[in-house]
């Protein structure tokens, strides 16, 4: 098996950043996000065999241990990022009396239209980096810049702070993308980061909710909207 296997997923993957930067209801764009970290997460074993064990070391002397981290892990990404974050920002939505729908400064289609150029732009630069030939025929470069551009076109232009924070966590599974090139050198380190990310997207969400709980504790809408978030 090669890396090459995950392209089908990150394929999925870039789909659903239009689908996150064309959609108006919050509600699916939370689903949505959902989705692409749980499928990333499902990936990542998938990736994690496609290269080889370091050289002098027997495939059955770490493939039982390694298969058990490898499931472990990939359970708590999807864990964390396909239910107990979405879970959480629909519990602060509703407490919070947020409105459904997604406010954007410039517009969903110029937003959608600058997604679109900065993934054909993403899949263009690919191709001139200075990087392994093993690692050129696949989308993993391209799909992890695409996916950091849609985070960053969440934060810069939603005006809800929930779409916002669902930015951060679209970026930070562009970087997750990514880190699957340094699996071959680094596979503790990359794992140990995807954890540390993990931590922190979680902390931040708590961070957010606890504000917004403690702000707006029986908060109308008109409220919500005259504070512009």
């Amino acid at each position: 098996m090669s890396i090459q296997a995950v392209d089908p997923v990150l394929v999925l993957a870039l789909v659903l950043n239009f689908f996150i930067l064309a959609n108006s209801q919050l509600r699916m764009v939370v689903f949505a996000v959902a989705i692409q970290g749980a499928i990333l997460g499902l990936m990542y074993p998938i990736a994690h065999q496609g290269f080889n064990p370091p050289a002098g070391v027997a495939v059955e002397a770490i493939g039982a241990l390694t298969l058990v981290r490898l499931v472990l892990l990939a359970m708590a990404i999807v864990l964390i990022k396909g239910y107990v974050i979405p879970r959480l920002l629909f519990r602060a939505m509703r407490e919070a009396n947020i409105i459904w729908h997604v406010e954007s400064v410039i517009g969903l289609t110029p937003t959608l239209l600058l997604g679109a150029v900065g993934t054909a732009l993403a899949l263009a630069f690919a191709q001139s980096l200075p990087i392994k030939p093993g690692h050129t025929s696949t989308l993993v470069i391209p799909a992890s810049l695409a996916t950091a551009l849609t985070g960053f076109l969440m934060l810069i232009t939603r005006r809800k702070a929930i779409s916002q924070v669902l930015g951060y966590v679209v970026l930070e599974n562009g970087i997750f993308i990514f880190g699957l090139l340094l699996i071959e050198a680094v596979p503790v380190l990359v794992e140990f980061g995807v954890l540390l990310d993990l931590f922190v997207g979680v902390f931040v969400m708590g961070i957010i909710i606890n504000h917004v709980n403690r702000s707006f504790p029986a908060a109308t809408s008109e409220h919500l909207s005259m504070l512009r978030e």
